[in-house]
């Protein structure tokens, strides 16, 4: 031991706690290498490799970086071709302090055995560590910790080097005043740049190079285009006296120029990218605006540093009315950026000779940046990765890196990885970690098992799914029971038993945080061996369940709930249509067709009971996908038909979710996992009342009843599409439901399902949430133990805000899985003629509803090529005219439908006007996007 520290901390409860920490030095401790005789170890790290030696270093060598080339130069450390690295503690531990991110990364790199990156414990050492000294700082005191380190890494091993095999190690910093130090106590130093460029062989690896703060300012232009962002200090004391407002920038998504907090045009938005955190300073009142009603087109071309304001630009400081007026800013600092790798394509109209090239990124919300390579013509072409580095004042677009390639553009498995990527779908296989607590095979229901569990294996159960389903996590029995009551089951799968509290199988899905389904794929939140095998309840097998078991009667009315473990074996795995097809069909009576009849019964009055309390009863179209077994194309899409099957499972999911909710929050107020569903604000609803207006018809939406009453008479004589039209516009007008815990909100209410409380239990092998659910009930009714994170309403809060933001990305992967086999389909079918309908008007397009694909497209009314038609905008209607016609909201049109494949990163499905016919207009639609959100309510 070389010293104790001893200090007090407060408690919570106010009282004080004693505190020793004691610092332990070792002279035991491995150095990793294999060539070394002097430690005595068990195995090795760090090895021979012929291919690390580089045009410096003609000899083999380790490397040793410091923290700040791992904090920017992590995708080059990721790289293959870079081995026998040692990583200091020292730098590990000030990595963890100041980038979670990175450091994941970082141990990521260590676990892969055949990098051969080894973690020293310097500071543990009895040689290496060292005292931090009386005015010293402590990043001075880090890097002399380093150097140290290097030093005596360097000492040790020649005592065990030929003298015909000499083995080295290189110290990696790029600060000059480090370096210096370095050279002068007799390391071999060099900066990351010119080790990298130095390696022999391997040119693609210096395009990974993050760029340094001497090397940033060589791009731009001497011009200055941005203003100066204030030091965080100003932006601190800005914020706690109220000059300043804090908020995360996020771009919106029909134009790039403009943020939700209203911040508009190049200057202001001062070098803000997406989802950054941000220090706003509020505008003069004359200058405020109203939101854009322009949809931005991206042609492609990019402008250059000094390049004026564009037209589209101007075009969004057009002055509105002072009630349209919102509150406007700038942004004066960045308080956190939020970069990430972005997928793109390099801007095929500036490759040349020069090294020097623009990258466009598949988001369009994020800036194009510029980057360096060799491999221009080789990445013609190919998706690729690039992380920014940094976005000086004098540069139009941020600076950047290449990071790697991930094939070419349009394949299928380069798309779908694209889009897993951009919206952030944790997709790697299983880690190791995460199998090894997997069950082992064969599995059995032990009698342990059935401790605390009823058996109710005897049961009638079986489950309804879409086709294909193969992690089935819901079953229902209903049975008569001799007082003349019916029993009815809710049965939902016990992956709870599997996954246990803190272990990284809990951890891997905690921030997975949902399964997501794409087209023809899903990745899955827990292995496939729980997910489709011993969690799925599949028929004629047992399996675990949690029951939600209700005793009712004839009307529906809950008499009795009751909760329990259990062990069950379904007696059928059915779909909605073959469910169907077994209630409708007479001549069947066998038990499993008794049980559907009575619980779709039932079902029928609770729905009727929850849409007279005032549950909405929305609209949106799915579609499904017909794949070809061999190519795995698209070979026919269609909008997916339900059945009173559906309606009838999701009745009693519903039913459950309810029933469970009120359990967990009655036994534990303050942390219980539940899912609330904020009514809109009434601006929220103008649209919706504008375009009902526009056909003679009075919605009124002072509550969900009320809203729910005036859709149920909504019809227009000779439309009968009418009503789904405005079910869907009046789905676009709700918030986002959300997960929350209970100690940190008051308003629990479910506004779409008029429920004053409400959870997600139903699901728990697709959605984190429901483990929590289930770890809670099984607490509430003493059927498992409880843990210190549970009942931690703070940590269920973080993990509520992290299950929301994946819950969240998971749609939007989908509906861009969706979008893409749009794509795909019309790629192969040519041509077709359709009617749709118009969802929007705009001030320069019209978004349109294609009903038999359930897609909308944008159609423009400008085109940079040819003269604009006569177009004028009401805001008021909406309505927009276009030369002599008129287009309001819900007006039927049709189109000509065909895939636009010129520009193959961001490829468009074109339309073109049939009906009505405008003389000399031509339109297009440059994305097309399938609809949002699924009729499921919120089962």
């Amino acid at each position: 031991m070389l010293k104790s520290k001893t200090f007090v901390k407060k408690t919570r409860s106010g009282g004080v706690m004693k505190i020793v920490r004691e610092h332990y030095l070792r002279d035991d401790i491995w150095c990793g290498s294999e060539v070394c005789t002097e430690c005595k170890q068990e195995s090795t790290a760090l090895q021979r490799d012929p291919c690390m030696e580089s045009n410096l270093c003609s000899y083999q060598h380790y490397v040793i970086p410091d923290t700040n080339v791992v904090l920017h130069q992590i995708d080059v450390l990721e790289d293959q071709v870079i081995r026998n690295v040692i990583i200091l503690q020292t730098v590990l531990a000030e990595v963890r302090h100041r980038s979670a991110p990175i450091y994941k990364r970082l141990k990521d790199i260590i676990h892969e055995k055949e990098k051969n990156f080894y973690t020293f414990t310097n500071e543990h050492h009895r040689e290496t560590f060292i005292e931090r000294e009386p005015g010293e700082s402590a990043n001075d005191r880090n890097d002399r910790a380093i150097r140290v380190a290097a030093k005596w890494y360097s000492e040790h091993l020649k005592k065990s080097e030929s003298d015909t095999d000499p083995l080295k190690v290189v110290l990696l910093t790029n600060d000059q005043g480090n370096k210096q130090k370095a050279e002068e106590s007799g390391l071999l130093v060099y900066k990351c740049e010119e080790y990298i460029k130095s390696l022999i062989g391997n040119p693609e690896l210096v395009d990974r190079l993050a760029l340094s703060n001497d090397d940033k300012n060589d791009i731009t232009s001497s011009k200055v285009l941005f203003p100066e962002h204030l030091p965080l200090s100003r932006i601190q004391a800005g914020l706690k006296n109220g000059t300043f407002l804090q908020g995360t920038f996020r771009a919106s998504r029909d134009n790039y120029l403009e943020a939700t907090v209203l911040i508009q045009g190049l200057q202001n938005l001062n070098r803000s990218v997406y989802q950054d955190v941000v220090a706003v300073q509020l505008l003069p009142r004359d200058q405020w605006v109203a939101p854009s009603s322009v949809v931005l087109q991206d042609e492609g071309a990019a402008k250059d540093d000094n390049e004026e304001e564009g037209e589209e630009e101007k075009e969004l400081r057009v002055s509105a009315a002072e009630a349209a007026r919102k509150p406007t800013g700038r942004v004066v600092g960045i308080i956190k950026r939020n970069w990430r790798p972005f997928c793109g394509m390099l801007n095929a109209s500036i490759i040349k000779e020069s090294t020097r090239h623009l990258f466009t990124p598949a988001d369009r919300r994020i800036p194009r940046i510029r980057i360096e390579t060799r491999q221009a013509d080789a990445l013609a072409g190919q998706r690729i990765m690039v992380a920014i580095d940094g976005w000086p004042k004098h540069s139009r677009y941020p600076n950047g890196h290449f990071v790697r390639s991930l094939g070419s553009a349009g394949d299928k498995e380069t798309e779908q990885q694209v889009l897993l990527l951009e919206h952030d779908v944790p997709h790697q296989a299983f880690s190791q970690a995460v199998l090894s607590f997997l069950p082992t095979m064969p599995w059995d229901i032990t009698p342990e098992v059935m401790v605390n569990r009823e058996d109710l294996r005897s049961l009638t159960v079986c489950s309804v799914d879409p086709p294909g389903c193969t992690d089935i996590d819901d079953a229902l029995h209903c049975r008569e029971l001799d007082n003349g009551n019916l029993e009815v089951g809710v049965h939902i799968a016990d992956v709870s038993h599997f996954i246990r509290p803190g272990n990284a199988m809990d951890k891997e899905a905690a921030n997975r945080g949902t399964t997501v389904y794409l087209c023809g794929k899903r990745i899955d939140m827990v292995p496939e061996l729980l997910s489709s095998n011993l969690c799925s309840l599949r028929s004629n097998v047992e399996r675990l369940a949690f029951s939600c078991i209700w005793e009712m009667n004839r009307e529906a009315e809950i008499l009795k709930t009751r909760f329990t473990k259990s062990v069950i074996k379904s007696k059928a795995s059915l779909t909605y249509a073959e469910a169907q097809m077994r209630i409708d069909d007479t001549t069947q009576t066998d038990d499993i067709t008794k049980n559907l009849r009575g619980l779709n019964k039932l079902a029928k009055i609770l729905k009727k009971q929850r849409i007279l309390k005032g549950a909405l009863t929305l609209s949106s179209l799915e579609v499904r996908f017909h794949i070809d077994s061999e190519t795995h194309d698209p070979i026919d899409l269609q909008t997916k038909e339900l059945m009173e099957t559906n309606s009838m499972v999701e009745e009693f999911m519903l039913l459950a979710n309810i029933s469970v909710a009120q359990k967990i929050f009655d036994e534990f107020p303050d942390c219980a996992m539940l899912r609330k569903h904020p009514a809109p604000p009434p601006s929220n609803y103008d649209i919706l009342l504008k375009a009902a207006k526009s056909k003679a018809v009075e919605i009124h939406t002072d509550s969900a009843k009320a809203l729910a009453d005036s859709l149920d008479v909504a019809t227009v004589e000779g439309f009968p599409y009418f009503n789904t039209l405005l079910r869907i516009l009046a789905t676009r007008c709700m918030m986002q439901a959300v997960y929350f815990c209970s100690g940190m909100d008051s308003d629990f209410h479910h506004y779409g399902l008029a429920s004053p409380i409400y959870t997600h239990f139903t699901s728990p092998i697709r959605r984190y949430a429901d483990i929590i659910v289930h770890r809670l009930l099984a607490v509430a009714i003493a059927a498992d133990k409880t843990y210190p994170d549970l009942m931690d309403k703070q940590k269920q809060s973080a993990l509520s805000n992290n299950l929301n933001y994946r819950h969240k990305m998971s749609q939007y992967a989908q509906r861009a899985s969706v979008a893409f086999h749009t794509q795909l389909f019309f790629k192969s079918r040519g041509i077709l003629n359709e009617e749709g309908f118009v969802l929007f008007v705009r001030k320069n397009a019209i978004i349109v509803l294609i009903p038999k694909f359930g897609l909308e497209g944008t159609v423009f009314f400008d085109s940079k090529n040819k003269a604009a038609p006569k177009v004028v905008f009401d805001e008021e209607g909406p309505s927009l005219t276009v030369e002599q016609h008129t287009f309001h909201i819900f007006d039927r049109v049709m189109v000509t439908i065909s895939l636009d494949a010129s520009n193959i990163q961001h490829q468009k499905i074109r339309m073109s006007l049939i009906e009505p016919v405008i003389p000399g207009v031509s339109v297009s639609a440059p994305e097309v996007e399938p609809l949002a959100k699924k009729p499921r309510l919120d089962r």
